[in-house]
């Protein structure tokens, strides 16, 4: 392995770390700084959306250009509302009525509705290695949420329906933008999901309706999640895509459910038994199964962007 490769490695290791200890952060602003989970979206997508949108000028990328064409602009639209928020919402939701750890495994079942979505739209049915993280995908849920035991849920129904609906909204962002990549740069697509995304949600909840405790951490916290966490995070996938391929890359990514896991148990003191652990392996492993040989599509996208 030359050195490149190392880099790309450690770039891909860099980002999927940053977004597993994102998620841990958001649980400790949710949970013990009464931090509003709307506000904090809001705030995520608006700055780090201009910021990718900065990054994007300064490499020369006319970050205008995707208003011109009317179809272009009305999908980014959809992506920003549907995807972009979607996918924010959902995820920090579910970490909030359960835990960072059980709220990041149960969105990495997304590539199982992506593949389900595929074998419908192409009207075939699931390949060997798709039924099989199915089935994984399933068994690991059912022990991360009943802990094995049928009919008692180890978490609250709106932290498994958050936490599922996050995996779908996944999936969607995943799939539904296929098409701007091809035609415009990925930090323009994501710079501008944010951004719109952004927008939209501050009818939700304005940046200037704050509350929460605040401190120390929680001013440290609130940064690494916008900067490190989303920014940072972001410019270190692109560059490990580019580097070693969408499909280590993606393999990698792996690493941002163990991230918070560990992070989760260790400094939250989050419960999480050897079923939990057994679960999670489950769900994780169907990445390795649904993985092709060819390169991820679309690989510019990441589990959080």
């Amino acid at each position: 392995m030359n050195r490149k490769d190392r880099n790309g490695i450690l770039l891909g290791l860099i980002a999927a770390a940053l977004w597993g200890i994102s998620g841990t952060l958001g649980q400790f602003l949710f949970q013990q700084r009464e931090i509003n989970v709307e506000w904090l979206i809001t705030m995520r997508l608006l700055i780090s959306g201009i910021g990718l949108l900065i990054l994007a000028k300064y490499k020369k990328i006319n970050i205008f250009s995707i208003w011109k064409d009317r179809k272009d602009a009305f999908e980014l639209i959809l992506f920003s509302i549907i995807g972009m928020v979607g996918v924010q919402y959902t995820y920090f939701a579910a970490i909030k009525y359960s835990n960072a750890a059980t709220a990041t495994v149960l969105q990495f079942a997304g590539p199982i509705f992506i593949a389900i979505y595929l074998a419908i739209k192409y009207k075939r049915l699931p390949k060997k290695s798709e039924l099989l993280a199915i089935f994984f995908a399933v068994l690991g849920t059912f022990l991360l949420v009943t802990h094995g035991k049928i009919g008692t849920l180890s978490i609250s129904g709106i932290a498994l329906f958050f936490g599922i609906a996050s995996a779908v909204t996944l999936a969607i962002y995943t799939l539904q933008p296929k098409r701007l990549l091809t035609k415009y740069n990925s930090a323009l697509i994501v710079g501008w999901g944010m951004l719109v995304g952004g927008i939209a949600f501050s009818f939700v909840r304005p940046p200037w309706q704050i509350d929460g405790n605040w401190d120390l951490n929680t001013y440290a916290c609130i940064a690494f999640i916008i900067l490190l966490g989303t920014l940072v995070a972001f410019y270190a996938y692109l560059n490990a895509v580019k580097i070693i391929g969408g499909q280590k890359t993606s393999l990698l990514a792996s690493a941002e459910p163990l991230t918070a896991v560990i992070l989760s148990v260790i400094w939250l003191k989050t419960p999480f038994t050897t079923v939990d652990w057994i679960g999670s392996l489950c769900i994780i492993s169907t990445v390795f199964l649904l993985i092709k040989k060819e390169k991820v599509s679309p690989p510019q996208l990441s589990n959080e962007a």
